[in-house]
């Protein structure tokens, strides 16, 4: 059942439009390079417009997967459509599993905390995520391949794209454990520093905060490059980007836009290292692509 009639899920020609304007977002992110104000993580602020970090990431990511599956579930039998090839549904099904992990199960669970997220970075992500799961959900659901014939004779292919994309997922998983572990080793020394002054509880009994700590991380591929979780997860998206074939348009702006949008925010936190702890401390890591950026 469609929400909006001819754009939740969209016609075919609207669906053609967006995903043309889509391969323009790049142009957008330009001003990241001239502009430093990214009022979340790291470079975050106080503002009455913030959102608390937790509930910001899962309520701006969460609605990309959301919204992809509604699509998959609806706009086939729009279309006259009774069944999808299995390759449409693995893909769609990677996507999923990325952001069941990305968006509720990281911030929701395993972040000991999170710093706040302002409403602009908010809404930016959000219409992010559903433009981009319109653009791919669509390509999925009906408007791209819909027979087996459609996915001939590119099994080993698919199977490469499979690979890569599960190495950058694991890959991200593994330096994201990183960070967090980090506010672990926070949060093991606050309560022994509590306990040993028998302090265990704020003024009003509830649970102290550990509030912002930042220490360089130094584990996997933290070594050389201080994001090592945005390179990765773009390796992940390429391997999405070859199972659906080099010709595939909305998995492709999905690489190009997530890599124009996250390559300025690392060269920035790169700067904010800098400024933290010293060129010496930093060495000679590059921010996101080693030897290179």
């Amino acid at each position: 059942m469609a929400v909006i009639e001819g754009w939740m899920p969209p016609s075919r020609e609207h669906w053609e439009m967006i995903s043309f304007l889509w391969q323009f977002f790049p142009v957008i992110t330009f001003l990241q390079y001239v502009v430093d104000f990214y009022p979340q993580g790291k470079t975050s602020i106080d503002s009455r417009f913030n959102i608390p970090g937790k509930i910001g990431w899962a309520t701006m990511e969460a609605p990309g997967f959301i919204n992809l599956l509604y699509i998959m579930f609806t706009l086939p039998q729009m279309n006259g459509l009774t069944s999808l090839p299995s390759e449409n549904w693995v893909m769609a099904g990677l996507f999923t599993i990325h952001y069941l992990y990305r968006a509720l199960l990281a911030p929701l669970v395993l972040n000991p905390s999170m710093s706040p997220i302002h409403v602009i970075v908010w809404v930016s992500a959000l219409s992010f995520q559903v433009v981009n799961s319109t653009v791919i959900g669509c390509w999925l659901a009906g408007y791209g391949p819909t027979t087996k014939a459609d996915w001939g004779g590119r099994y080993l292919w698919i199977q490469v794209g499979m690979m890569i994309f599960m190495v950058g997922f694991l890959g991200n998983i593994f330096h994201d454990d990183e960070l967090r572990e980090i506010r672990r080793a926070a949060a093991r020394n606050q309560k022994k520093r509590e306990e040993a002054k028998g302090e265990t509880k704020g003024k009003n009994g509830e649970k102290k905060d550990i509030g912002k700590v930042y220490m360089m991380p130094e584990g996997g591929l933290f070594s050389i490059v201080l994001y090592p979780h945005y390179l990765l997860e773009w390796i992940e998206w390429c391997g999405f980007w070859m199972i659906g074939g080099l010709d595939c348009g909305p998995a492709r702006s999905f690489v190009l836009n997530e890599i124009s949008t996250m390559l300025p925010r690392a060269l920035q936190g790169k700067r904010w290292y800098v400024q933290r702890f010293g060129k010496e401390k930093v060495g000679a890591r590059k921010a996101v692509i080693p030897g290179l950026i």
